[in-house]
């Protein structure tokens, strides 16, 4: 059929089996918005209070869904509010595809109203990008964007689509196919297996590509066969159930100590899918001193980025570990993992019980939820004590930003997730600071009556940079004590949701036993204490030996 290139766009997000887009419409966007309206029955539009809270819901949906999130922005100001959203994807290795509007094509380059060249902009924050000049190769376009997104380590693709393609008229065949992925190389397994069998203390650490290649069994399965116990990135927390025994949690800066002595006395790391980030390891060559290294991974440019391997095995992480079993016989460290399970317990026991400190109020809504619950965090101390106090229990149900570290990207993931889990009960961990970055998108959430529980920490405080001037700075509190005298209570109620201000565990509890709002967002603000601390902590660059834990 010959039809008009922003129809040819919708009816392939359609046939890519997408059924959720997050946006939000202008002048230079009218026609695709104009399609998505007459195609409403096939596909969802979920307009946001901002373009940045529409790429962190992409983000979000995409996360828990592992489909590619796709987002939708006008020219000028809407294409470059999608920037933080698009590198926060790009960092993460989240599957994304963000489709942007421009003036028509007889007018680029000349400083038209709204005009910006967004490809360039985040040339270095996508796997690939695309301007559509010529509607008849829209359609290929938008195919190869979505393998792109997909394939290898995944990653964002943008699309920049000029009004004059959206309104050109075109044969339309809906059929173009998907290009083939490129053939695997071989891998070697010889030497990792003579290396694992020799290892007296193994270590198994997990990153975002385990969740990636859903393969939190296989990990399981190889740490009962090897005996080895297993530390996850922050991007890779919920790949093992934390009810796993020899799971030891969150490694590296603001790691569970468990993890960061199994990680310090290994002989053997067998890295898998991880970047080994400078928040992982801090010092290198201490990092590295005393083990050898496996690093198993999908994108052959991680190799000797960070950390330069013994043994690197490129391709498929599920396939390379699952060959590692097949082949490697049982073996047996229990007097090590042994201490480090005695060390994981300690970690367990409760310093300050029935205080209201961040510990207790994680925990207490951790088990006031369903396993399946997803989270999602903003960036500071909230997010370190989420990931060190809450027991994730199922995969892709946590939303944070690990390697960009965008404060101001919890809503909008929450908003994305709880869409994507069938806007059950979703839940939001953030701080004072972060969440007045782009607490606007509760709006969004009111407008789509999401059951979102909002955890609020109120120190009134940027946490994070405090307790850094507080350990590096000699306590020079610069421009981090907020005094902004904001009612969150308040603050939720204007915009539509409900909310509540607690101080202590017994109000906590009331609050939550009181029963929530099924079709809306709550606010629980919660007040602690100025100077409470995220530890233990690893100083930037430091290693084992620099480790703060009172």
């Amino acid at each position: 059929m010959i039809t008009k290139g922003a129809r040819i766009l919708v009816e392939e997000l359609i046939r890519h089996g997408v059924t959720t887009v997050f946006g939000f419409p202008g002048g230079a966007v009218l026609d695709i918005y104009d399609e998505l309206y007459k195609c409403s029955d096939r596909i969802d539009h979920i307009i946001t209070a901002h373009e940045q809270g529409a790429s962190h819901a992409a983000d979000g949906y995409a996360r828990v869904t592992g489909k590619t999130g796709v987002v939708i922005a006008t020219s000028g100001p809407g294409a470059t509010n999608l920037v933080t959203g698009i590198a926060n994807a790009y960092l993460d290795s989240v599957p994304m595809v963000a489709i942007t509007g421009n003036v028509a094509e007889s007018m680029l380059g000349k400083d038209s109203f709204q005009e910006v060249d967004i490809v360039g902009i985040t040339l270095p924050i996508v796997k690939h990008s695309y301007i559509a000049r010529d509607v008849c190769e829209l359609e290929n376009i938008i195919t190869e964007a979505f393998e792109i997104a997909q394939s290898g380590r995944k990653g964002p693709v943008l699309i920049d689509i000029p009004k004059s393609t959206q309104q050109a008229m075109c044969e339309y065949a809906g059929s173009a196919e998907i290009k083939k992925r490129k053939k695997k190389k071989p891998y070697d397994i010889t030497e990792a297996l003579e290396l694992i069998k020799d290892s007296k203390r193994p270590y198994i650490y997990c990153g975002g590509g385990a969740i990636a290649s859903d393969m939190g069994n296989k990990i399981v399965e190889l740490s009962q066969k090897i005996d080895a116990p297993i530390g996850l990135s922050m991007m890779g927390l919920t790949a093992v159930p934390g009810s796993y025994e020899l799971n030891m949690g969150m490694t590296g800066m603001h790691g569970r100590l468990a993890s960061i002595i199994a990680q310090a006395e290994a002989d053997l790391l067998i890295g898998i899918g991880v970047r080994f980030s400078d928040r992982a390891t801090g010092n290198v060559d201490e990092y590295r001193k005393n083990c050898k290294i496996i690093h198993i991974d999908i994108d052959e440019a991680e190799f000797g980025k960070n950390i330069p391997g013994i043994v690197e095995l490129c391709g498929d992480a599920g396939e390379i570990v699952g060959d590692l079993i097949a082949n490697l016989p049982k073996l047996d460290h229990s007097s090590w993992t042994g201490k480090l399970v005695k060390q994981k317990s300690i970690d367990d026991t409760p310093r300050k019980p029935g205080g209201f400190v961040p510990r207790n109020i994680i925990r207490m809504v951790n088990n006031f939820v369903k396993p399946d619950t997803v989270v999602a965090t903003d960036v500071g101390q909230h997010q370190m004590w989420t990931m060190q106090h809450y027991r994730f229990r199922e995969p892709r149900t946590l939303l944070t930003s690990g390697g960009l570290g965008t404060m101001g990207y919890g809503l909008g993931a929450a908003i994305g997730g709880c869409v994507a889990n069938n806007r059950r009960r979703t839940i939001l961990f953030t701080g004072d600071g972060s969440f007045g970055m782009n607490l606007n998108e509760l709006a969004t959430a009111v407008s789509q009556r999401l059951p979102i529980l909002i955890v609020l920490f109120n120190n009134n405080t940027l946490g994070m940079v405090r307790q850094w001037q507080n350990m590096f700075y000699e306590s020079r509190y610069s421009s981090t004590t907020l005094n902004r005298g904001t009612d969150f209570e308040k603050l939720a109620k204007a915009f539509g949701a409900d909310g509540a201000r607690v101080t202590s565990m017994e109000e906590l509890t009331d609050v939550l036993d009181g029963g929530l709002p099924k079709d809306g967002p709550f606010l629980l603000e919660c007040m602690i204490d100025i100077d409470e601390l995220v530890l233990p902590m690893i100083p930037a660059g430091g290693s084992f030996k620099d480790l703060v834990v009172d």
